[in-house]
């Protein structure tokens, strides 16, 4: 499901101003979940406020550390201001490293990022994205309800 910029679906409401961040996050991930089958995520305030609290704390060192929490999460960091297109698309990049017969990455390659991206039952998606304080980096992260990347199971 794709939406044009600036609009998100009729009686869709969300406490974050940045309407189109959030048409970007989640045409990034719908995009990538319609190409193995799996239906569209949604946008969570509830879980975008975890995020947004979150990617708060880690302004300080902009260190790639997850945060524990009851989530599912991605996260990601530059040293330019990329879009929250460019944050999804360094998670999806790794769909070639994911061997589905298997349900295994790959060739030493990761690709937790990606499976958590298309997790089927992942259905409620909340991202955030600030800048680091003592490098200037910027630091991204998507939290997926409920979580993925469960061992054992395949994502679709």
């Amino acid at each position: 499901m794709a939406f044009p910029p600036g609009k998100l679906p009729m009686g869709f409401t969300s406490n974050y101003t940045d309407v189109t961040a959030i048409h970007d996050y989640l045409n990034a991930h719908n995009q990538a979940r319609a190409q193995v089958g799996v239906g569209p995520i949604k946008w969570s305030d509830k879980v975008a406020a975890y995020a947004q609290n979150y990617a708060a704390q880690r302004a300080n060192d902009c260190k790639l550390q997850l945060s524990g929490g009851p989530y599912g999460e991605n996260i990601a960091e530059a040293s330019w201001n990329f879009s929250p297109t460019e944050a999804v698309k360094m998670w999806v990049d790794e769909k070639p490293f994911y061997d589905y017969g298997s349900n295994k990455c790959v060739g030493g390659h990761d690709c937790l990022h990606y499976t958590q991206v298309v997790w089927r039952k992942s259905v409620n998606l909340g991202c955030a994205k600030v800048q680091c304080k003592n490098n200037k980096w910027f630091f991204v992260i998507c939290n997926y309800d409920p979580p993925g990347n469960f061992k054992g199971e395949r994502p679709y």
